[in-house]
């Protein structure tokens, strides 16, 4: 995609995060690999009535370009664009479920195979830090290594993909197990899938879908 392409998908996403109830208002962020940086939400503005010229364009560097800020949580997204050549977009939600887990600060454990869908045996809780700040950017990658999702403590979600589509795609699901987790626990205490069983959703996963 050319520029103005992607600043249009970008839009469309984080107009998509709020359409599934993953943020509201101002919350969270999405961003998308572009040249030697990438477009990021911008700061403090609210999602649903974004345009594709207020998508901030920051280099690898950490610098800006335009008259907006990007998103306070700029680094994040730089860090994994740099850790995860694989990974063209990143979601971050502050949706219902997903924060009432991380203020527990509980992970996912493999109470459901479609856990396997954020790359491993368990979805990660990060540990805390302060929004905006490198150390948050430093937890996240941390929790992160060999997933595709992981919660932050008493915060919210963050998944990367290798398109927009796919990033959303994993966000809206890690919601979803993240509210059958929590409702599952109400009753009593959700029995887990063994290794072996979770080994062999992972190989299985490895052909899912359409080819």
């Amino acid at each position: 995609m050319n520029e103005s392409d992607l600043r249009a998908a970008l839009t469309a996403t984080t107009r998509q995060t709020v359409t599934h109830g993953l943020n509201k208002g101002s919350t969270g962020n999405v961003s998308v690999r572009y040249g030697e940086g990438f477009l990021i939400t911008p700061s403090g503005l609210p999602n649903d009535t974004l345009e594709p010229e207020q998508m901030v364009f920051v280099d690898m560097e950490g610098q800006a370009s335009g008259s907006l800020k990007p998103s306070s949580e700029w680094r994040i997204h730089r860090d994994l664009y740099q850790a995860r050549p694989e990974a063209n977009a990143v979601v971050h939600a502050h949706s219902s479920y997903a924060v009432s887990l991380s203020c527990l600060r509980r992970g996912i454990p493999a109470f459901h195979y479609m856990v396997a869908a954020a790359g491993g045996k368990d979805i990660r809780c990060a540990g805390y830090a302060t929004f905006g700040t490198q150390e948050l950017s430093d937890a996240v990658l941390i929790a992160l290594e060999n997933r595709r999702a992981c919660l932050m403590s008493n915060h919210g979600l963050v998944t990367v993909g290798a398109s927009l589509d796919a990033a959303l795609s994993l966000a809206v699901e890690v919601e979803e197990l993240c509210a059958q987790y929590w409702r599952a626990s109400l009753v009593g205490e959700p029995v887990l899938l063994s290794d072996a069983e979770m080994d062999e959703v992972l190989e299985k996963f490895k052909h899912y879908g359409q080819e």
